[in-house]
């Protein structure tokens, strides 16, 4: 019996899993998460990993916005909350959205969700029904997709060129269109490749959706501070031909260094707003009390934090994207706005250093971890399999020496 022990467990552990909904078995892993998990499990034995891989930024929330959570737990804000959100976090929501991105919504139009990734689910839920197909500009963040295959719908991915920054042309959109077609989303600034969708593409790319009347717009607008073009943000919900066909999806954490906090929001038309609502009142409820008077801080207060943080992000975009052009094979863009290099590593694929055979950026990326102690994502998570993510966002110091292991590393790929 004793023998029999481990193919006992081994058994009992495939058919638990196997009793999962077939949702959730089709889910892909984030493969963000994942490798991140496997640099502080590296980290845990003692190594000196140096993680690139979590979107996330490297100062601490600002002080004020501190303050004012430490006033909501003084103030007794310890409930429950509204399932949209606290009126006050509405209101500066909305008042925000028109200072900011020139949307005129009111506090009725806004829902606030535990992050921005929330948000999103959110508004795939509440409008795709099983076999609406959703066009994804490509490269994407990593859970579009996934969001889609929750809702029973089918994704249609848009490759968007290296040459053109990654980003999709409206013909290239319009072409995708069938009469299945329901909503396309995409980020500007993107998650990964930095890239940042001009006022006038945009344009264009409403154009497109005003000649279809069913199509809805799912814009993640995660990224807006971090914005190094001249032109700086356009948001596509304030062209009016097409406003109440867009649902705009933002928050506090990249911009404000909030990730932790989880407070995101949608603006959309009321009945699209309601029926998130409605969605939200079965699952999550309201969000976070104090985290939300938070926000309200941060919407409502100065952006010179913002302003800080983006100068430091442009100076180590150029540090990373001259130090990885240094590289022998590595292709890499400038991005013009979130905290990523995405350079196209295809160069590598096929060669070895004597052990281990580089097939695709899953192996390199693995290979570069337990090689270099430098934790990347693979692009293959992004739709953009050439390719690798690397965050910027850390110290400069950081930086440099990841550039450097990397260089080292792959001067061994023979």
């Amino acid at each position: 019996m004793g023998n029999l022990r481990p193919i006992l467990t081994i058994v009992f552990i495939y058919m638990s899993s196997s009793l999962l909904a077939q949702r959730i078995q089709a889910l892909e892993e984030s493969s963000t998460l994942g490798m991140t998990k496997k640099a502080r499990e590296l980290a845990a034995q003692g190594h000196k990993v140096i993680s690139l891989s979590v979107g996330e930024p490297d100062f601490k929330t600002p002080a004020h916005i501190c303050e004012a959570a430490k006033k909501a737990i003084d103030d007794g804000f310890h409930g429950y909350s509204p399932v949209a959100g606290y009126p006050d976090l509405r209101l500066a929501i909305a008042n925000k959205l028109k200072r900011d991105n020139g949307l005129e919504w009111g506090s009725e139009n806004i829902v606030v969700s535990t992050g921005a990734k929330h948000s999103l689910a959110n508004a795939i839920a509440a409008l795709i029904n099983p076999g609406d197909e959703v066009i994804i500009f490509s490269p994407y963040w990593v859970s579009y997709s996934e969001m889609v295959k929750l809702a029973d719908g089918v994704s249609v991915v848009v490759q968007g060129a290296f040459d053109n920054n990654f980003k999709v042309t409206a013909a290239q959109f319009e072409a995708a269109i069938t009469p299945k077609t329901k909503m396309v989303m995409f980020a500007s600034p993107n998650n990964p490749t930095g890239s940042v969708y001009t006022e006038s593409e945009l344009r264009d790319i409403a154009n497109v959706v005003a000649r279809h009347a069913n199509i809805f717009v799912l814009a993640d607008e995660i990224y807006e501070y971090i914005n190094f073009t001249q032109g700086g943000h356009f948001s596509i919900g304030s062209i009016p031909e097409i406003k109440d066909r867009v649902i705009t999806v933002n928050g506090v954490a990249k911009g404000h260094a909030m990730t932790g906090w989880r407070i995101g929001f949608i603006a959309a038309a009321k009945w699209i707003a309601d029926g998130i609502e409605k969605l939200q009142g079965q699952v999550t409820s309201g969000t976070n009390s104090i985290a939300q008077k938070a926000a309200v801080a941060a919407f409502n207060g100065s952006l010179d934090h913002a302003y800080e943080m983006k100068a430091a992000y442009d100076r180590r975009r150029k540090l990373v994207v001259g130090k990885l052009r240094e590289i022998p094979g590595f292709k890499v863009n400038m991005p013009d706005g979130a905290f990523y290099a995405f350079p196209d590593i295809s160069y590598y694929f096929g060669k070895s250093d004597g052990k281990t055979t580089i097939n695709d950026s899953d192996d390199f990326c693995t290979w570069l971890l337990n090689e270099a102690y430098v934790a990347t994502v693979a692009g293959s998570g992004f739709g953009a399999p050439d390719c690798m993510r690397i965050s910027t966002a850390a110290a400069d110091e950081q930086l440099e020496e990841a550039c450097e292991r990397i260089k080292v590393a792959v001067a061994k790929l023979k």
